[in-house]
């Protein structure tokens, strides 16, 4: 069966994260989003741990569900069963090669027996689990890969968000320059890695020492808005070690979704407090210097990308799966009816279409363009299909200020939504005359 797939999202207990961010809240979000499986994140937490043991019920092999009496109500039905799957996200910071290290990983766990013996071994060793829901623990990437082994050989084991620069295997600020070099002996147990939300699938196709990783694309969402905006496809039985396998495999693994990388906060490189942002040839001739203050640039994913590729071109690659490109739908209504997306105007408007046409995945990706239009949504129409063909308008991220994509021009949409009332307006003169000439009476003969 086909089915989409977030792994790597987070708890009401990580810092800086939505207190709505619980077990039925994450339950009711993956139906309104489109997901099947969605990661627990932060398992290593104490109190998380608990409220999902209490939550949750065994349902798949591997996998849970939310227990009925936890179930919240909403017009979006249940017809897409969601499951969830056990994940947690720690922060490494170490010296490693004479430089201190941050790294984060992330850890699929097939049931809680497993998730428990890798939170005491943790402990035993000072780890604080308690504090944040992402721990930081002073231990190397390598070490706590063996700890997850020891605990169960049939985790799963991928580095988050690879090329971030501050806190990832291969970033620019504290990362090594391949995945062999972070973990050692040990890196032949890795089979995928994360692209983070400032990369997408053809960016990491240049660097010819990943192409034994199968490319994981997640949203690290810090609130259930925030779920789905990157998943995973797969087209497999619905069981932890299905999935494991069609990612360690590639078999039933048939790519990622993915919000545009330019809008990642780290895509290009700058300086956010002189409003730099340089694409990786204007690094170079700045010399890494922002030119306002003299400062050194932060060096976004792209330029590390560039620096780490060896390809000219992305069909070098063996076996690339595919990859979609999407905007969340959420943005695509804020542009069309010029207002913010979180406003209750697009809140109302997001409401009626996941009413009107399905669940957001399904509308992004699969209902047909000539559907939309026909439901009365040309304005939304016109959107999607620009999203699917790739004609976007991008301002890009950098040193942490988020990029933009927008499908129409500065004041096309004004222009197009005159139109669209003018053809309504027209349609609805038609339709009155038809019903006018219906009730004339007939002439008759004298």
């Amino acid at each position: 069966m086909k089915f989409f797939g977030d792994f790597h999202i987070h708890s009401h207990y990580s810092r800086a994260t939505s207190k709505e961010l619980t077990p039925e809240h994450l339950e009711l979000s993956g139906r309104i989003k489109g997901l099947q499986v969605i990661g627990t994140g932060d398992f290593t937490h104490a109190g998380w741990l608990a409220e999902l043991k209490e939550k949750l019920e065994p349902a798949e092999e591997g996998l849970f569900r939310l227990k009925d009496e936890y179930k919240l109500n909403s017009f979006i039905d249940e017809t897409l069963p969601v499951r969830f799957l056990l994940s947690a996200e720690i922060s490494n910071i170490y010296k490693k090669g004479d430089k201190v290290r941050k790294v984060h990983n992330v850890i699929l766990a097939p049931d809680f027996e497993t998730a428990e013996k890798i939170n005491r071994q943790l402990e035993s060793l000072g780890g604080n689990l308690r504090s944040d829901g992402r721990p930081i623990l002073g231990l190397d990437s390598r070490d706590l890969l063996e700890i997850a082994l020891e605990a169960n050989e049939n985790i799963f084991f991928f580095p988050a968000h690879i090329w971030t620069p501050w806190f990832s295997a291969m970033g620019s600020k504290s990362g090594f320059d391949s995945i062999q070099e972070c973990y050692a002996d040990l890196a032949p147990h890795i089979h995928a890695i994360e692209t983070g939300l400032s990369t997408d699938a053809p960016m990491n196709w240049m660097v010819s020492s990943l192409d034994g990783y199968t490319l994981l694309s997640n949203s690290d969402a810090h609130s259930p808005e925030k779920l789905g905006r990157n998943a995973n496809y797969f087209d497999t039985e619905l069981s932890y070690g299905a999935i494991t396998d069609a990612i360690a495999s590639g078999n039933g693994f048939l790519g990622t979704v993915d919000t545009y990388p330019q809008v990642g906060k780290y895509h290009y490189d700058g300086h956010r407090k002189c409003n730099v942002c340089f694409d990786p040839v204007k690094t170079i001739e700045h010399r890494g210097r922002c030119p306002v203050c003299g400062r050194g640039l932060t060096i976004g994913v792209m330029s590390r990308i560039a620096k780490l590729c060896n390809r000219t071109d992305v069909e070098e690659r063996p076996d690339r799966k595919a990859f979609y490109p999407i905007i969340p739908l959420k943005e695509l209504i804020a542009e069309i009816e010029g207002a913010s997306p979180a406003s209750k105007k697009v809140e109302q408007r997001y409401a009626e279409l996941l009413k009107k046409l399905g669940n957001e995945t399904h509308i992004l990706m699969e209902k047909s363009i000539d559907d939309v239009a026909a439901a009365g949504e040309k304005m939304l129409a016109a959107a999607l299909q620009r999203m699917r063909e790739r004609r976007v308008n991008i301002a890009e991220g950098f040193d942490g200020e988020y990029g933009t994509v927008n499908v129409f021009q500065k004041g096309e949409v004004k222009e197009l939504n005159a139109g669209e009332m003018k053809e309504r307006i027209d349609e609805k003169l038609k339709e009155n005359t038809k019903q006018q000439l219906k009730k004339k009476p007939k002439e008759t003969d004298s």
